[in-house]
């Protein structure tokens, strides 16, 4: 006998192809600049058989905003696992931007950059892109309220996170790797010093 292929087992890993292609097209030369064509060529597909899994760039948009946001949730939970204090965890998303320098030199911080040319676009995603940030923030006020800092857990979430996106757009700008460096240095210094432990230890 002769083994066939079942088409539904085939077209996931297909589809998942076609979403990491684009992710990371969407990533290197953003939305606007990112054709049809210029995905499929990544993936190796015909036009029908791109077609037959995403009619519009705006579907792909929206896979690639789910997938980032699966991706997000899952390294939210690994930094959860990882480390045993609120301050550790908080560490972990400083080091981010040291682990992920290379990509933050040549095109900016992924998430940023791509709310940014929504934005600009008035593209009807945007506010779907930014709920991304918005697992950042809920996470981060997660880990300073269990510093025992509730009552100011959101207004440094937001703090931290504008301050990681400022680091990735000059680090872009000026391809400065010391520059990841030196700041994340400054903020764990910065976190170190919110901690009441810490503080009454000195």
């Amino acid at each position: 006998m002769s083994e066939t292929l079942d088409p539904a087992a085939v077209e996931p890993d297909t589809r998942s192809r076609i979403v990491a292609a684009a992710d990371a097209l969407f990533y290197q030369r953003g939305f606007e600049h990112t054709s049809f064509a210029d995905i499929a060529r990544a993936v190796q597909l015909s036009r029908g058989n791109f077609y037959y899994h995403f009619k519009t760039k705006d579907d792909i948009l929206q896979a690639v905003i789910g997938l980032r946001a699966q991706r997000t949730q899952a390294m939210l939970d690994a930094w959860t696992r990882a480390a045993d204090t609120p301050e550790g965890r908080l560490g972990c998303f400083v080091q981010m931007l040291v682990r992920n320098r290379e990509n933050i030199q040549r095109h900016g911080c992924p998430v940023g950059t791509l709310c940014t040319e929504l934005a600009k676009l008035k593209h009807p995603s945007r506010d779907d892109a930014g709920m991304i940030f918005s697992q950042f923030r809920a996470w981060l006020r997660t880990q300073f309220g269990a510093m025992g800092l509730a009552d100011e857990a959101d207004r440094l979430a937001m703090h931290l996170l504008s301050r990681s996106q400022g680091i990735a757009t000059l680090a872009n700008a000026f391809n400065d790797e010391a520059f990841i460096r030196q700041e994340v240095a400054q903020l764990e210094a910065w976190i170190s010093s919110l901690n009441p432990a810490s503080s009454t230890s000195h």
